[in-house]
């Protein structure tokens, strides 16, 4: 059986499929875009596929691109576990500011499905925590930004007390700094 659920902002949906186990491991579906299509409306054309590995309290994010055509991501936890932030960064969305998180587990068969327009972040809640993301557009430097992951105005609360975060992360500028830009961008700057 496979379902999506609305995750409480408008792009983001929780997949769930079944997961086949038995002595040997376990077998399941974690990406079907004629569902995700028939359910949501939505596509999600893959330009490029990427995995992270994390040790835990990594932070990740948040992440998003600027894109003209926009950036949607499947997010799948193969190892370990999350604690997956999605962030409404959309100046003019009825949810701007709101964030809504969810844990991934590899063994679980839940992916998390994120629109265009919409902010990025995880944690890592085990050692060895591998993420797979499947991206409708290409990474392009210039069109990434990231949103400081400690940002009081978006308070996100993080799980864990001892979290590491990547330099370009934690000097990140805070929302408030990049409205002007997703005023301009054409996925954020709408609902």
């Amino acid at each position: 059986m496979t379902e999506i659920t609305p995750l409480g902002i408008e792009g983001v949906w929780l997949y769930k499929s079944s997961v086949f186990g038995d002595s040997r491991g376990y077998f399941t579906e974690w990406f079907k875009s004629e569902i995700l299509t028939s359910t949501t409306s939505k596509s999600l054309d893959v330009s490029q596929a990427n995995l992270s590995k994390s040790k835990k309290g990594v932070v990740r994010g948040i992440h998003f691109s600027i894109a003209v055509e926009g950036q949607a991501k499947w997010i799948t936890c193969v190892s370990g576990r999350i604690w997956d932030v999605v962030v409404d960064i959309r100046p003019l969305s009825p949810t701007f500011k709101k964030w809504v998180s969810t844990e991934l587990d590899a063994n679980s068969g839940k992916s998390i499905f994120i629109g265009e327009g919409l902010g990025h972040a995880f944690l890592a809640m085990e050692e060895d925590t591998i993420i797979s993301y499947l991206l409708s557009s290409p990474y392009s430097p210039n069109e990434e930004l990231v949103i400081n992951p400690k940002d009081p105005d978006i308070a996100i609360q993080w799980p864990l007390e001892e979290l590491f975060f990547s330099p370009k992360d934690e000097s990140a500028p805070y929302l408030v700094d990049l409205i002007e830009t997703l005023k301009e961008s054409p996925h954020t700057g709408s609902n």
